[in-house]
């Protein structure tokens, strides 16, 4: 098995090879110049981002700085995916999102972990283990997600969690680590923060 497998089969090896470094820092080159970008070159950020990622649907939007350590080699999006200011995707496996999914500031999806066995970090060992996140997620300001973690369709974890472990659909969770506080409900339909209730009529165009 040669590196590119190891790096996507779970199995140690070494992330500074030199077969694999030089098209890991043309890479980052390129996500320096995404990150360089002016607000206004929404065409080019979107050209850009087909180029540098695996797979990116339609309506995807990344507010620079953004930071991933493959530059998006292994990045795979849906449709309408938004990532706010500082995401840090570290993409040395695959990372998948689906349609409409939303990351808050400072969300980090991380895939690369290393041994707790000292002697074996000492020699700079890795792992990687892939992250999906599935459709119409969000995830507030600063959660983590670390490797090998899968997240359902619909579920919204909490500002500042540490996502540890696989969580199902349509669930709020939260925490460090992250517990699920209860399953998306009917109340999720009169009220959408605190005390204040949505406006139906409102939002679907009509005002009687």
């Amino acid at each position: 098995m040669d590196i590119r497998e190891k790096m996507h089969s779970g199995d140690l090896y070494l992330p500074m090879d030199e077969t694999i470094m030089e098209e890991q820092l043309q890479r980052l080159d390129r996500l320096y110049d995404f990150n360089q970008t002016r607000p206004t070159q929404l065409d080019k950020r979107a050209a850009m981002l087909r180029e540098m990622f695996a797979g990116v649907g339609e309506g995807c939007y990344i507010e620079p700085p953004f930071h991933a350590n493959w530059g998006g080699k292994h990045i795979h999006f849906g449709n309408y995916v938004y990532v706010n200011f500082n995401g840090t995707f570290v993409d040395d496996t695959h990372i998948y999102v689906g349609d409409y999914t939303m990351f808050g500031p400072n969300v980090v999806i991380a895939t690369a972990g290393h041994p707790i066995l000292p002697e074996l970090r000492e020699r700079v060992y890795q792992y990687n283990a892939p992250v999906r996140v599935g459709r119409n997620c969000w995830l507030g300001a600063g959660v983590i997600v670390v490797p090998g973690v899968t997240i359902g369709d619909n579920t919204v974890v909490g500002a500042g969690s540490v996502v540890t472990k696989d969580l199902p659909a349509n669930v709020v969770a939260a925490g460090n680590p992250c517990k699920i506080l209860r399953e998306i409900n009917e109340r999720d339909r009169e009220y959408y923060f605190k005390g204040r209730k949505i406006d139906w009529k409102q939002l679907n165009g009509r005002e009687d």
